[in-house]
């Protein structure tokens, strides 16, 4: 099964130079809990992005044209098709960005794992693509308030192919 997992404000934005627009530490411990043991595939700029390199007890896959890519704990392929693959039928993947992966991806995917976040970010450059509802149905959706830690209100929103 391949799964979309995301963070996008209310005009999809997704990210600013390479780096999240918000930091939600539930959203992040949402992303840990359900990538955790299973596959996650990204993009060379995601992959640089984070602070420690591969994740954790995940299969990293990265995503680079680039002969000369290096990324340590990860296996590299040319192609998001290339990567499938060299997944097994029953493989959970999680696609986990960036932008241009994502928008490879949508078509393939099976379900979306947004978190939905109800505020706008003052700088973006990259976007989450069209989420058309001739295509995904609304699966379930978790509501979160203002807190200490969230400094905006945000929903986990959860697709399914129709």
């Amino acid at each position: 099964m391949i799964s979309i997992i995301a963070a996008v404000d209310r005009h999809m934005a997704i990210g600013y130079e390479n780096k999240l627009l918000f930091w939600l530490p539930n959203d992040l411990k949402r992303f840990k809990a359900l990538t955790t043991g299973n596959t996650i595939i990204m993009g060379r700029k995601t992959f640089e992005s984070l602070p420690k390199g591969a994740l954790p007890n995940r299969r990293n896959i990265v995503l680079s044209t680039r002969p000369d890519t290096l990324c340590p704990g990860a296996e590299i392929f040319p192609s998001l098709e290339e990567a499938l693959k060299h997944c097994e039928q029953d493989e959970q993947i999680y696609i986990i960005g960036g932008a241009s992966v994502y928008r490879q991806a949508l078509p393939l995917a099976d379900a979306l794992c947004l978190t939905e976040i109800d505020a706008e970010a003052p700088q973006a450059d990259a976007y989450f693509p069209e989420v058309s509802p001739e295509i995904w149905q609304e699966k379930s959706r978790e509501s979160h308030p203002i807190d200490e830690k969230h400094p905006c209100p945000y929903a986990f929103v959860n697709y399914i192919r129709r």
